[in-house]
């Protein structure tokens, strides 16, 4: 009996044995990392880091690899300005040349004063309204027109909460461009006025352009002109940029026929232009 026992339970184990393999899961074959990084370079960016590197150890190291996101770089044309700077941040790289956008809020009027801060409002104040004149950028629909009084408004871009980490930022210093539209109209004499500071922590001026104030006679030609600004090598420390400007008529009509502005614009660009 003893000897039938045994038998049984070497059968047993047999059969466990051989079912084994039947019942467990297919193992991820490994690829020669040459072709993986080719695959996850034909890949949309976001699911090589969000689906991709949690599949397995060497799909993460790929993922992670300095040589993969440089190699996209170059494929989609993101040149850095100081290549000694780059040892393992492509990535970062990477995605803040992809983000790249207008910092501003509602900068076309779309939106009536909705983002903006009022720090003047002189005359009969601020508006907004329909264009009198195209602008260059056909998008461009609306603007926001001054009185007889200063009229001024502003918006503070936080860096941090916009995705650019201090750290980031202090290292890599990449140009702050900015730039903004302004038009008189023809009938009334105008001023227009600009102010953009990089702040730090402390929200403390560390760096400012303020052109000096543009004047328009009576009787100007009613064009749309663009002011453009690009900060560079400002040092550690910006955490915020302060964009404010504004403006009124100079011979002090009731209503609204002051210098108009839209299409403003602050962005942070990493890359080299090609």
């Amino acid at each position: 009996m003893g000897s039938s026992q045994s038998s049984g339970s070497t059968s047993g184990n047999n059969e466990s044995s051989a079912a084994g393999p039947s019942t467990s899961l297919p193992q991820v074959l490994p690829v020669p990392l040459e072709i993986l990084e080719e695959i996850f370079l034909h890949l949309p960016p976001h699911q090589v880091v969000g689906v991709c590197r949690s599949v397995c150890r060497q799909w993460r190291e790929v993922s992670d690899s300095e040589s993969l996101w440089r190699e996209r770089c170059r494929r989609e044309g993101y040149r850095p300005r100081d290549p000694s700077k780059m040892t393992k941040d492509w990535r970062l790289f990477y995605f803040l040349c992809k983000k790249r956008r207008n910092l501003l809020k509602n900068p076309k009027a779309e939106h009536g004063m909705t983002d903006w801060r009022i720090v003047e409002n002189g005359g009969d104040g601020w508006c907004f309204g329909e264009l009198r004149r195209p602008h260059p950028n056909e998008t461009v629909q609306k603007d926001f027109v001054t009185s007889y009084g200063m009229c001024r408004k502003s918006q503070l871009i936080d860096l941090k909460v916009e995705g650019y980490n201090p750290s980031f930022m202090d290292r890599f210093q990449p140009e702050i461009r900015i730039y903004d539209w302004y038009s008189p109209r023809c009938d009334c004499g105008s001023k227009y006025e600009l102010r953009v500071e990089l702040l730090n922590h402390k929200k403390q001026s560390l760096q400012t352009f303020a052109p000096e104030t543009v004047y328009f006679e009576q009787w100007t030609d009613e064009k749309w002109t663009q002011i453009t600004h690009v900060f560079q090598d400002y040092g550690p420390g910006v955490r915020y940029i302060h964009f404010i400007h504004g403006g009124k008529d100079t011979q002090f009509w009731a209503g609204r026929y002051g210098v108009r502005v839209t299409d403003s614009c602050v962005e942070i660009n990493p890359a080299m232009d090609s």
